[in-house]
């Protein structure tokens, strides 16, 4: 088939160059400028570059709305649109233009976790599994029939970073696959039930703000899901910006009040969780490393030199 592929970023990276390892034919390449966007710096594999490597026309578009790409597209003349990590609208003139229509690749287990960083998201709230989805595009976003879809389990100790690598070698596969079907004439595709749809938005500055009311255990997801390379997690000490860059739900039950610098144990030190603290029946975060405002990275048990006061959200 004739392939225009709509990406950014690595995702959409991955997704070319499964489209240059198969059968089909790419002819054109639809891709974002660069962004000086905190998460959008991140797996920031070009996809203009590959294109350009192998001689595919590339057209670069903040939104895919204007005239002269809508002409591009229609000489191109796509069997169908392949999409993944593409940022914004995509209107129905577009995503209808082609004989098949627009396959848009998600990495997540749609319908749950459509929108922005679904495995974020999905590593906080405590899903079992994530995976990747490819699905013809409609009018909702991230909602159209499913096409193929893979899922990978979630392990105890994963963080966002090796979800990452998980998921992301599951695009191949997921993409070609679903292209070997509608190539078939496979059309007996699967619809979302919608009553389980769940829609993320991007993460930002706030999204990452220790609340120390939450249970520890999502504190401890929460620390992993903000793994490095991503921005990590914060509270304030002292009136200072302090970063958490490794913790474990303690293994005792500590009572009081939330954000209280508490108690030694093991290679961490405890701070009180929970909304509910105050009844004593809740594990704590075991803070096991920390990176102050001025970048210095060390040990928690070096940093709380002394048990007492507490970590706020704010200044």
């Amino acid at each position: 088939m004739r392939v225009v592929m709509f990406g950014y970023q690595t995702w959409g990276h991955r997704t070319l160059q499964a489209l240059l390892d198969s059968e089909h034919d790419v002819v054109l390449v639809v891709t974002h400028p660069r962004s000086e966007h905190a998460y959008e710096k991140i797996w920031s594999d070009s996809v203009a570059d590959l294109a350009e490597q192998h001689g595919i026309p590339v057209a670069i578009r903040n939104r895919p709305d204007d005239e002269e790409l809508l002409s591009l597209l229609k000489e191109a003349d796509p069997d169908i649109i392949v999409a993944n990590n593409w940022r914004t609208w995509i209107p129905p003139h577009v995503y209808g233009l082609p004989r098949h229509g627009t396959l848009n690749i998600h990495d997540s287990l749609l319908p749950k976790y459509a929108g922005f960083s679904p495995l974020i998201w999905a590593l906080i709230n405590g899903e079992p599994e994530v995976g990747v989805t490819a699905h013809m595009m409609d009018e909702v976003l991230d909602a159209g029939d499913i096409v193929d879809q893979r899922a990978v389990p979630v392990g105890p100790h994963d963080t966002a970073t090796d979800l990452f690598h998980k998921t992301v070698d599951l695009i191949a596969p997921v993409t070609v696959g679903a292209l070997g079907r509608i190539a078939a004439g496979d059309t007996d595709f699967t619809p979302q039930d919608r009553t389980q749809a769940t829609f993320f938005h991007k993460r930002a500055e706030e999204d990452i703000r220790i609340d120390w009311n939450w249970p520890a255990e999502d504190l401890e997801r929460l620390v992993r899901a903000q793994s490095a390379p991503y921005p990590s997690a914060f509270t304030h000490h002292r009136g200072e910006r302090l970063e958490i860059l490794a913790a474990t739900v303690s293994e005792g039950r500590y009572g009081g009040t939330p954000g209280r610098i508490f108690y030694r144990e093991g290679d961490g030190v405890v701070i009180v969780a929970g909304a509910d603290a105050r009844t004593g029946r809740n594990h704590g975060l075991a803070v096991t490393r920390v990176r102050t405002h001025d970048g210095r990275e060390l040990p928690a048990l070096e940093y709380f030199t002394s048990m007492g006061g507490y970590l706020t959200a704010r200044p």
